[in-house]
């Protein structure tokens, strides 16, 4: 039976996952990162986008590949993975847990026959990977014991690794710079909950007890204190002054400071910062570039991860999953119109292909491919010399003449048409035919001449 990993919140100290301090002198944790809007927004991003793609399994076929629905594993990976979770949901968890610990691991249940039956998350805190007899397991924590799962029976997605086992933690290596967004964070809190003043000294001219002092700073702290007595005026008795201390947060740049590091952290996660609200650099010339780069340099290596781990330990041979990612390349709508139209003229889409792409049904008759009928290979029979070339021309332009004066086409007018061709070119095209080696039928050639012109 499986162990259903998600479901069970013991957690144990793994010694790579022990909180650790920034230089700054703030603790970071892959969770207490998420604290930090960027690191939030990033990893919601990212985990979003890959939840969303279409992730369907495909036979290989004669002719190239086709979805197969039937295929058991088709369900999990696109509609349901194991009773209590969704796809979506599913690879949403996944990533987070890769984002943030560098590792996400998720058991395969098997029936009797070996097939995946369900996939169930495991929280990276409650795993470990070892080698026992030369073979790598994964050690997990279930009600106080460990339970060793054999490598086929896990599902491992790692980050960017040194031993090609263990991903590393982004939100560890970069501890320095979540942990001074953090710092920015709470200094700004803290300035602001102080009426948005710095610190200072009041300043008396005589001498006070311990009790005076007390009693003068609860008095002030309660006056001057918080957004809410922010601006207020502060009446000074008894020859008292107030000198404030502190540097103010324009010379300790502060602003500056909270911008930079949002770039730092997208930086982290290879993500264009437009994609988290800062649009400081984007423009309309830029942001659409921006957005492909992300595709091609943040997702698109995420899906080829996770495609191999599937591929190799769900599916047999024969049978592959793949992330469909045209949907985020998609530009403008004039831009994909322009796109379509080119590659339908040279018959690599067919009406139905582009129909896919922008998520329309099938129709019926929708998947012949078209070519220009004045375009030919230079090895083909057709080509003709230009003295022969121009022979045709005029017989050509004599016909269409003779189709535009009658108005009406019916065969019985193509083919005496067919005769007249036949008479003034079948010699001449006879002779080039034979001269030049070329398998061509002369009466072929002008039936072609004639529902083309």
């Amino acid at each position: 039976m499986p162990m259903k990993w998600f479901k069970r919140t013991e957690r144990r100290s793994n010694s790579f996952l022990d909180a650790f301090r920034s230089t700054i002198g703030l603790t970071v944790t892959p969770e207490n990162s998420l604290e930090t809007t960027t690191v939030w927004s990033a990893v919601r991003v990212i985990s979003s986008t890959i939840a969303t793609l279409p992730f369907p399994v495909y036979e290989q076929t004669d002719a190239g590949k086709e979805k197969a629905r039937e295929h058991p594993v088709y369900r999990l990976l696109h509609d349901r993975p194991n009773p209590e979770m969704s796809s979506f949901v599913w690879r949403e968890t996944l990533m987070g847990h890769v984002l943030l610990y560098g590792n996400a691991c998720c058991e395969i249940e098997r029936n009797n026959r070996g097939d995946a039956i369900a996939l169930w998350p495991i929280h990276p805190t409650n795993i470990r990977i070892e080698r026992i007899d030369n073979q790598r397991v994964y050690i997990v924590r279930v009600n106080g014991q460990d339970v060793a799962l054999p490598a086929d029976d896990v599902l491992h997605f790692p980050g960017f690794s040194l031993d090609g086992c263990n991903g590393l933690i982004p939100t560890r290596l970069a501890s320095n710079a979540i942990g001074l967004a953090k710092a920015t964070e709470k200094f700004g809190s803290q300035f602001f909950s102080n009426g948005a003043s710095p610190s200072g000294v009041l300043e008396h001219p005589g001498k006070l007890g311990e009790e005076g002092l007390e009693r003068l700073r609860k008095s002030w702290n309660a006056a001057q204190s918080g957004l809410t007595n922010a601006q207020r005026v502060a009446i000074l008795e008894q020859g008292m002054k107030w000198t404030p201390l502190g540097i103010p947060p324009e010379h300790a740049q502060f602003l500056e400071t909270r911008k930079f590091q949002v770039t730092e952290i997208a930086r982290i996660f290879l993500l264009p910062p437009h994609l988290i609200g800062d649009l400081e650099r984007a423009t309309f010339s830029n942001i659409e570039h921006q957005a492909i780069q992300y595709v091609t340099l943040c997702i698109e290596p995420w899906a080829r991860k996770i495609e191999q781990e599937v591929n190799y330990k769900l599916l047999g041979d024969g049978y592959f999953a793949e992330f469909i990612l045209e949907g985020l390349l998609r530009g403008d709508s004039t831009t994909r119109a322009d796109f379509y139209a080119k590659l339908f003229g040279i018959g690599v889409l067919s009406v139905n292909d582009i129909r896919e792409k922008e998520n329309l049904n099938r129709v019926a008759g929708g998947d012949q491919r078209f070519v220009p009928l004045n375009m030919t290979t230079l090895s083909s029979p057709a080509v003709l010399s230009d003295a022969v070339r121009s022979l045709v021309d005029v017989e050509v332009g004599r016909f269409a003449r003779r189709k535009a004066k009658r108005g009406t086409v019916d065969e019985q007018f193509l083919a005496d048409q067919k005769a007249i061709l036949t008479e003034n070119l079948g010699p001449v095209l006879t002779a080039y035919f034979q001269l030049t080696g070329q398998k061509e039928n002369p009466s072929d050639y002008i039936d072609r001449i004639l529902h083309a012109a």
